[in-house]
This record gives structure tokens, sequence and C-alpha cells, in this order.
């Protein structure tokens, strides 16, 4: 009876999923003068509005909150670039924050002459050979654009955003699209559209060789990532002639090092034009009243006729490619096939694959790997652009296994696949899980204007439909055509790349430039920008919780519950809350992890994952440091079938000793990979540094006390669970009196909770002297953080904290970011903050971040040194960054179970009230004299501890004693194994 189970759960498939598939047709509207497309029964409401000039416009509203999300599309990204300078779309993305003859400049007349001198230098430059000759020419460029920053301001368009309370500002650049994003308040369209109007009108590439600085810095990181250089082997090898595998979006180094300001410009003038760009806009809008505004502020835009990028097909592939990584990371492997375009049925049956494949929960590869621990990780999926989809199985292999064995465990999957052996349940149950996420997803106002603005991407949204139409277009897939289908693409035709551990002796790090420092003028406002950020604006008033009318308490036997009415659909997420975690029980975190594998007396540990999959609900258990959460989600007319499965394996697992040993095999595996990951070495640097030998972060079991864990332990873990105290937290349909009932029939509670038991307390060092911890790591880069204790929590610093961080170093327009990126080049990403805890009986701490090219390392340490010590002044910086700090309260609005999880975030920190009603206070009387007294209290003339991860063999160890004492740990002592 080994589907007894699964054959039940499908029968049990939401029927709000099962009912007869949605007509989704293009329809023709007219309302406010302006005509439109949609497509009926489309969640997102969405509109596409043609301009006369051919720009498109996408609209979505969604009145809950007072926000938009902005996004401005155009169709083109490295697939477009010139063959002889790869890398200009994303040099270009650059500098579209950079301002125009009317903002980012004090006297664009005297700026203009010396902009031209550096574009003519550059292009003297690019055809320069000679080195010596091209030294001195890019003495003469860094000369003339350090005279050309005397007329610069750096940062106006951030400026900006900060004025009219952009949460979000951001862009990116890939193989087909350059997409620029903002997410704003709603109250201030009117100046908003006015600015992104002028940032495309005639947009002026100032302060170019700082910038393309950070785009050396984002090479060079590209280049210690090892799935990075996975992922562009990987598509070199599947597309020999398309673009997407011949141009990678960075760009080579070579056309790095000879940048043409003139090329640039000529793929804006051709590509950046209305009828070939997208403006999208979700939320909080009326789409008469803004599709008007948009007409009137993007008039001028002149279509020009262009040719995107249409490359020959790429012939089949006949052949198995292997192709050999090599980096400093763990083992893993990719096997790739290249699939077919956009909205094609053979894209949405490998999409359909994918989930089969891979699900989570019940694909054939969460069955028979990830279950029975036959690898460290299997995964699958299609990865879809326009002209071709990748599909990829991935994963990495366990101790004593080859990447060729895990190779062949991936594609013995797929075997199963071409045989038909896979229930064809999980047609309906994959179509099931669909549908719930987009009921969830299109809630989001970042979740619909990503999608339409892919739709336009890929087909200038002419096929929104068949998108909308897919997951039933699905639900009709049978499993013969599947199985058919699998058999004829899944060949050998693949691409097989494998990450080995070892030197990369291929990588080339881009040199550094003698740069001088640009001015950044940052207290100077164009009049431009200041009639923008002065511009009169309808405030929105702040909403805060009360969390006595907001929020629902009761009981359910012993436990106490909170509950939040879901009033808009029938999806239901509930937890059990747990105040232990870790540090109460060290084998609380590997009892959750077992649980994944064990059986119950009723159900195999592969029947519980199918069943979940099937009725469109999910489970987990979470073990943080001091919580432990068992969450459970889905539909709530599924409600009772979740919570009794989840119920049943909780009380009743029962031990499985080969899949401990397997577990146990593969958690030593998996420290044994983190220990190869730089981010993990930093992370371990700072706890050392935070706390010394006894820290968070190596606090756990030894490898020998792993090996020695026994099942009786865990599994008593696991059934004692509820029996400690928790808090039942409820968001879904019912009201508060009926969920109370339907869980006491459901949930066992004891007569009394078992006493929790004693927490790990760590003790803060006290960073009374500068020290350098030092962890070697093959890399081009150099990563350096700064880490101080800073004294326990203190309610009342809060607001002074925000409105320092907002100044000082926590966004692209902060004093850290202008100084060290735009100003100095030092670095691709910098920040430096000041951090408080979640708790109220734990200590803040200033972090500080720099990650740059090893030979930079003493500039930067400097550079960030200088602004601890000393805090830059602008009073329009930090008026604006207030300004930013009030509106960010001001719009922000926490719904659903965020109000739960608020209420439960504020109470550990002491507070019996919306928090954010004393921040919000607190804000308005401060001034520029409280953050400089907060930077001088907390910041100016203390003592640090520099983490510090960087390749011996590229920096000079005794420039990290001029820091201070130099400590190298090595990894045992990081990691404590």
């Amino acid at each position: 009876m080994k589907f007894k189970l699964f054959t039940l759960a499908c029968i049990l498939i939401s029927s709000s999923f099962a009912k007869a598939q949605t007509s989704y047709q293009w329809k023709t509207g007219n309302s406010g003068g302006f005509t439109y497309k949609y497509v009926t029964n489309d969640p997102t409401k969405s509109r596409f509005y043609t301009l006369k000039n051919g720009l498109t416009v996408i609209l979505s509203q969604n009145n809950k909150e007072p926000s938009i999300t902005y996004k401005m599309a155009i169709r083109a990204g490295s697939n477009t670039d010139p063959r002889t300078n790869t890398g200009l779309a994303h040099y270009l993305e650059h500098l579209l924050f950079k301002g125009t003859d009317k903002f980012g400049t004090l006297d664009y007349a005297k700026e203009k002459p010396l902009l031209d001198k550096v574009q003519a230098l550059y292009e003297t430059y690019n055809k320069t050979t000679d080195q010596a000759k091209r030294k001195e020419i890019y003495k003469e460029i860094d000369k003339t654009s350090g005279e050309a920053s005397n007329y610069s301001i750096a940062n106006e368009y951030d400026k900006m955003m900060k004025s009219i309370g952009s949460n979000v500002t951001n862009a990116h650049t890939s193989v087909e699209e350059t997409v620029y994003e903002e997410d704003l308040p709603s109250n201030a369209i009117d100046k908003f559209l006015s600015v992104q109007a002028e940032r495309f009108r005639a947009p002026v590439f100032r302060i170019f060789h700082t910038e393309l600085e950070a785009v050396y810095e984002e090479k060079n990181i590209g280049m210690d990532s090892d799935p990075r250089k996975m992922y562009e082997k990987m598509l070199f090898s599947l597309f020999p002639t398309h673009n997407y595998g011949q141009q990678t979006t960075i760009g080579t180094i070579e056309h790095l090092k000879n940048p043409s300001l003139v090329e640039i410009r000529k793929y804006y003038d051709k590509y950046y034009v209305p009828n070939n760009m997208a403006l999208i806009m979700s939320g909080d809008i009326n789409y008469d009243e803004l599709i008007i505004k948009i007409d009137k502020n993007f008039a001028y835009m002149v279509p020009k006729p262009f040719a995107l990028y249409n490359p020959a097909a790429e012939k089949p592939l006949t052949q198995i490619q292997k192709v050999d990584i090599y980096g400093p990371s763990a083992e893993s492997l990719y096997v790739a096939y290249r699939g077919f375009a956009e909205n094609t049925h053979q894209s949405l049956l490998l999409d359909l694959i994918g989930s089969i494949l891979a699900n989570g929960k019940a694909g054939l590869m969460d069955i028979n790997i990830n279950k029975q621990q036959k690898m460290l990780r299997a995964s699958a999926g299609y990865n879809q652009m326009k002209d071709y989809g990748i599909f990829i199985l991935s994963g990495s292999p366990k101790t004593g296994q080859s990447l060729e064995e895990a190779q062949k465990l991936l594609l013995d999957q797929v075997d199963l696949l071409k045989k038909g052996e896979f229930d064809e349940s999980l047609i309906k149950a994959t179509v099931a899980n669909l549908k719930l996420a987009e009921l969830q997803g299109f809630d989001n106002n970042d979740v619909r204007a990503d999608a339409t603005m892919t739709a336009f991407i890929q087909n200038r949204g002419t096929e929104w439909d068949k998108t909308l139409a897919s997951t039933d277009a699905m639900a009709k897939v049978t499993k013969k055509e599947i199985v058919d289908f699998a058999n004829k693409f899944f060949i050998n035709n693949y691409v097989a790349v494998l990450k080995h551990k070892g030197e990369d002796k291929n990588i080339v790090k881009v040199e550094k430039p003698t740069i001088t420092a640009v001015k950044t003028n940052v207290n100077e406002v164009s009049p431009f920008t200041k009639g923008v950020i002065t511009a009169p604006v309808k405030p929105i008033a702040p909403k805060f919780l009360d969390y006595t009318k907001d929020l629902s308490f009761g009981k359910a036997g012993i436990a106490d519950v909170i509950s939040v009415q879901n009033t808009e659909n029938g999806i239901f997420r509930m937890s059990y809350r747990f105040d232990m975690g870790s540090y109460n029980n060290k084998l609380l975190p590997y009892a959750s992890q077992y649980l994944t594998f064990l059986s119950t007396d009723k159900y195999s540990a592969e029947e519980i994952s199918k069943a979940f999959y099937n009725i469109a609900c999910s489970y987990n258990v979470n073990v943080g440091t001091d919580v432990t959460t068992v969450s459970i989600s889905g539909l709530q007319e599924n409600f009772d079938k979740a919570i009794a499965l989840v119920e049943d394996v909780l009380a009743n697992c029962k031990p499985n000793e080969k899949a401990l040993e397997d577990l146990k095999g593969r958690l030593l595996k998996a420290r044994e990979n983190a220990k190869l990951n730089k981010s993990s070495i930093l992370s371990g640097l700072m706890s050392y540094a935070q706390y010394g030998t006894d820290n968070p972060f190596n606090f756990g079991l030894t490898n020998e006390e792993i090996k020695n864990m026994k099942s009786a332990d865990l599994i008593s873990i696991l059934h004692n669970l509820t029996n400690y105290k928790h808090t039942i937290t409820y968001f879904g349909p019912k009201t508060l009196e009926a969920f109370s009932t339907d869980i006491t029939k459901v949930h066992a509670l004891p007569k009394e909770f078992t006493a929790l038991p004693a927490i790990k307390k760590f003790a803060y060092t006290k960073t009374d002297s500068t020290k350098v911890f030092f962890a070697d790591y093959d890399m081009v880069q150099a990563e350096i953080r700064w880490v101080r204790n800073g004294g326990l929590y203190d309610p009342t610093n809060s607001a002074k904290i925000s409105l320092f961080n907002n100044y000082f170093g926590g966004g692209m327009g902060s004093v850290v970011f202008q100084t060290i990126r735009e100003s100095k080049a030092l670095a691709y990403s910098t920040f430096a903050v000041y951090s408080s805890p979640n708790s109220k009986d734990k200590e803040n701490s200033v972090v500080a971040y720099v990650g740059t090219q090893a030979d930079k390392m003493n500039d930067a340490v400097a550079g960030m040194n200088e602004l601890l010590t000393t805090l830059p002044e602008s009073d329009k910086s930090f008026d604006l960054s207030k300004s930013n700090s009030l509106n960010g309260i001001e719009t922000s609005r926490i719904t659903k179970d965020g109000i739960i999880y608020t209420y439960l975030a504020d109470k550990k920190l002491g507070f019996d009230h919306d928090s954010r009603i004393d921040e919000y206070a607190n804000l308005k009387p401060l001034t520029f004299a409280d953050v400089k007294s907060f930077h001088q209290s907390n910041l100016s003339g203390k003592s640090y501890s520099y983490c510090i991860v960087a390749s011996e063999k590229k920096i000079n160890m005794a420039d990290l004693a001029k820091f201070g004492p130099v400590t190298k740990l090595n990894l045992e002592q990081i990691f404590g194994y």
C-alpha cells in the first residue's frame, strides 16, 4: 500500500483549483481619453497602453497600501552590446544615475567642454596600444575628470528619490533587458514622473572614470564567485552562436580597460527610444489620472526605427559537453539542456517537468535523492529567456561521492521520467501549487510589475494572455505527452559543468588604475533638484498598530493564541512558536532536520511529503537561536488535513537509523563545505571579534558529537516538543473563537507545560583596543569589516539610530557610499551602520564594510577610518535623510500576519505598543547636531576590530600590522570544528 496516502491526498486536492479553467482573452477598453488593452480575468488588472510616440505603459491598480512599484524597462542588454564593446549596456545603466544638463551639475556650460575632452581622451586611449603612452593619457583623463568634478554634483538623483520617499532605488542589466526600479509613496507621483522624464531626456555621462572603477570591482567580484563562473561557462557551451553564451553582461576585461563614451552614446540613442521602452507602475494608483500624467511627461520622446538583436538559430547540440571549473569553494555541478523560446508549448512542458523532478516536496529528486540523502543537495528547474530557455539539473555531492557519481544520480531521475515512472497526479498537484503561489504572489506590487515587465521584454506584452493561462494549459498536459516529449528532449545533448575544488589558474584581475578622488559637491543642489525637493505634496498620515484592536488574543487549552483574520481570500498561515532554540538545546536543530526523513505508524516520509504537496499545503520546523517555529500554511479548506498530518508527524515519528547515519554524513560534508565559503568565514571572524573564542558562530556540536548522536535523543525531543510552552499564531479566514475551537480538537496539549531548558548566554568582549582578525582565502578581492560592540540596547535611541544610518552609511546617497565609491572609487559595495539587536538584553554594534581589490585595501581602510573619525556635514543631505526616515514610517503599512510578527518583535524589545510611534515622535525634533553627537559618542575615536578575508598572496601582511595587532585564525578556530 505504498501510495495509499498519496492517492487519498490526490482526491483531496483543493476544489478551489479544480474548477473550470478560466478564459483569458484580450479586450480593448477606453477610459480617460485613452485606449488600452487588457486580458479578461487578469488577477493583476493590468492595462496595456501604447502612447502616440510608441511608449508602452503598463498599469496595475492595488490600493491596499499608499505605495507604488515603478519599473522602466528597455529591451536591450548584453545581447545588444557591440562585439567590440561588451559590457556597454551595463556601463550605461550605471551612468543613467549621473544626471542630465539640468541636474547633477552646478554649471553645465562650464562642465561640458571638460566632459567632451574626457570623451575624446578615452577615444585616444582606446586606440593606443603603447603602455607608457596609455598611462600618460590616463593621467590626463584623471586630471580632466577632477576638473570636471568641480561642476558635477554626485548622486543628485538619489537626493531627489530620498526627498520623494523612495524605499528602493536600483537597476539591473541582463542579457536582453535593462530595468530601472523605484518604490515610491503614492502622494509623490507628480514629482516622481518629472524626475524620471528628465532622467531619460538627455543623460550626461559625468563622473565616468570612478564609476567605471566600480564596474571593475563588480568584475572582480564575479571572478571570485565560483557559481558565476559555472553559469557563464554553461551558457558559453549551450550557446556557441547566440550572445546568451558569447557575451557576458559585465563584459570582457579587455573591453573594460578600453571603454568608449562615443559607443555608449550611440547605444543610448539607438535603444533608449520610446518604441523600445515600457513604463510600468503597480500600486496605489488611479488609472485615468495616472496615464494622463505619464503621457504629459513623456510626450517629448521621439520614436526611432531600430533593430533588436536577431540571431541566427543555434544548430542542434548533438553530443555531451564536459566543462571543468576550478575554485576554492565546494564541489558542485550543473547538467544543462538548451530549451525553447518563451511561451512555446515545449517551454511550458519543461517548466512543468521541472516541478515533476523537483518541487521541494514530492518531485522525483525530492523523493529519490533528497529524502534518501543520496546527495548533499539536488534540484532541477527551467530558466526562460526570450529566444531560448535553459533546463538545469544541479546538485552537490556528499562525502566520498565524485562529481560524476552525483551527475549519474541526477540523470537517473530523468531516466525515470522518460520511462514514465512517476504518478500522473503530480501534474494536478503542480497546477494546484502554482495557482496558490499566484494567488499569494499577485497581492504584491513588485511581483505584479515584474511579471508584466518580463512579458514586455520577451514579447512586448502581446502574449500576456498566454502567460496568465499557462497553469491552466499545464492542467491539460497528460502523462503520455510528458513521457513522449522527455524521450525526445533529454538525449545526449547536454552540458555538464563540474566545479572542482582547486586553484583557478585562469583568473586575471582587472588592474587598478591611478585615480584621484573627485569632488562630489554633496552640499550643492541644482535648481532642478531644488524645485523637486521643495515642491509640495499632500501628506500621508502614518498608520500605527494598536495591538489591543488589531490583534485578537485568546486561549486554546493552556496555550496562548494570537490571531489576525484574513478577510481577503481562503489562505491560512499558522504556527506553534516556542521560546527556545539551539541555545537552549544543541540537539534541537538536528532533530528538526532528522524529522524530514522520518515515517510514522501510518505513513512513510515519502508519503507525507507527497500528501502535503497534493493538498497545496506546506509545513516546516525552523529552529533559531532562541525561538523555534512549527509553521503550517495553505488553503483553509485543507486546514484540518494539514494540521492532522503535522500533529501525527510530531507525535508519532519513528527512528530511522540509516536516515540518521546519512544525515550525519551530510552534516559533516556541509560543515566541510562551509569552511570553503568566504562569506561564512567572514561571519565567523565577526563573531570571534565580538565574543571571543566562545561565540555564537562556533557554538554547537563538535564533529565527534554529531557522529555520536542517537536516534532516541532526537526522537524524544520531537515527541515532547509540544509539551513545552508555546504560543499559537493564526492568520486565516476563521475568527479567533472558531479557530481556537478547531485547533483544540487536533492539537494535543499537556495539562501543564514542561519548563524550558536554560539558555546559553554569550559574553560580549570589550572593544577597548584595535585588533585585526585575518583569514586567508584564495580570492581577487579583500573583504574588510569593522566591528565594535556598542553597549546594551536603549529604546530611546531608535530614532537617532534610524536617522544616523540613513545619513551616514545605509544607502547609495549616504556619506559612506558617496565617499568610498563615488569620490574615491575604492569599492563596488560599501556600507556602515549602527546596528540594533532584536532583544533588549543584547548589545548594539557598529558594523562597516568594504569589498575592494586587494591592492586597494590600504586606501579603502584609510577612507573608512576617516569617516568613522570625522562625520562630514551636509545640511541638505541631512534634511533629505530626515524626511526620508519620516516618510518611510508615514507610508509603511503593516498588514496580515505581519501584525503578529511586529507585535512579537516589539515585545522582545520591551514594547507593549507599536515601537514606531515612539520612533516617529522622536525623529521630528532631531537636528544634525544630534546625529553628530551620536557619531562622536559611538563611533569617533573608538577602537574597532578589523575582520579581513583576503589572499596572503595578494596583500602585504605587514600592512595589516599597521592597523593593529594581527591574529591569524585558522578554520578550526573560526568554526569550532
